[in-house]
């Protein structure tokens, strides 16, 4: 049993088509030091093994539970796990991510730390590719306590499954939106509710890379199209509420064109359009994350998740590759 005792945290997993990865998620959440999760995987209309897969994994861990719902999209799916959850922390996840096997307990031990102004505590991601092998560990902020203006420049967290949240601030913030669904323009869910979260509540990080973060051909974030639509509306709310942080707000579209060209490695006038529809220039070098540290994690090597503990028997549908 981990030093921070037995504090429950309820582990959501947004799962569509994701027969593929699925089963390599579940293990790494299922080995983590901390043992107390309640881990809710939510089916988003799979035509294909997810269920079946998530189900093996239930059968032989009792803390895992199967959700299903009609094609709702991601927000909806993770809003119908934290509704259904008992834990007062919420720790996502996307079903093709991996998490290292302390980064739970290491979470708590940070947000118990910082107190009850503490809201969000995130962590390191590693890329990752489909072999799960280390592609890119460059990102490494360090920022902390309020972070309102610096999330404004950028997913300060990196994506979904680097967090470890309060239920009462993701519900004060009103959860994922699932109109940006609605409006073509998924991609940019995190960041707009850890925004929200960020204007309410302080933040606090684990400098360690506990979360290998997924690059695919075919998850949202390569869509540069839909990225750049969420992009534009999440950006319209902070200067709605926040125009005092204009320069912020300007310094995130730039990072967010640089990010998306360097995601997808855009064809020059691919690369003339992006930067003419956001109307900036590339972000100043000053502006770039530092190396920081020695990496936890080796390029090129496999990302490592954690062994499953006794009495936790792998009945998994397939071996981890």
């Amino acid at each position: 049993m981990p030093a921070n005792g037995g504090r429950l945290v309820t582990v959501v997993i947004p799962a569509h088509n994701a027969e593929a990865t699925i089963d390599e998620t579940l293990l790494g959440v299922r080995a983590q030091t901390h043992r107390a999760l309640e881990i809710i995987v939510v089916d988003d209309g799979s035509r294909d093994r997810t269920s079946e897969i998530v189900a093996k994994h239930s059968g032989s861990d009792t803390r895992v539970t199967l959700l299903r719902q009609a094609n709702a999209g991601v927000a909806a799916a993770r809003n119908h796990a934290i509704a259904a959850s008992s834990a007062d922390l919420i720790a996502t996840v996307d079903a093709d991510d991996l998490w290292a096997a302390s980064k739970i307990e290491r979470q708590i031990g940070a947000l118990e730390r910082g107190g009850q102004s503490v809201g969000m505590v995130y962590c390191w991601s590693a890329r990752i590719d489909e072999d799960s092998r280390v592609l890119d560990t460059s990102f490494r902020p360090t920022d902390e306590g309020d972070v309102l203006a610096r999330m404004c420049r950028g997913n300060l967290a990196g994506n979904a499954s680097s967090v470890l949240l309060r239920k009462t601030a993701v519900l004060e913030a009103g959860g994922y939106d699932p109109t940006l669904r609605a409006r073509k323009a998924q991609g940019c869910e995190d960041l707009l509710l850890y925004y929200r979260i960020a204007a309410r509540y302080r933040a606090a990080v684990v400098p360690a890379f506990l979360t290998g973060y997924r690059n695919t051909a075919g998850n949202m974030s390569s869509d540069s199209c839909q990225m750049l639509r969420s992009w534009r509306i999440v950006a319209a709310e902070m200067r709605a509420y926040h125009p005092d942080l204009e320069q912020h707000i300007r310094a995130g579209e730039d990072y967010a064109a640089d990010w998306l060209l360097r995601r997808n490695d855009l064809p020059l006038l691919s690369i003339r359009r992006l930067r003419s529809a956001l109307r900036m220039t590339r972000r100043p070098a000053s502006d770039i994350p530092c190396e920081l540290g020695t990496p936890g994690v080796e390029l090129g090597q496999r990302f490592e998740i954690g062994r499953l503990f006794a009495g936790d028997h792998d009945d998994s549908s397939s071996p981890r590759r």
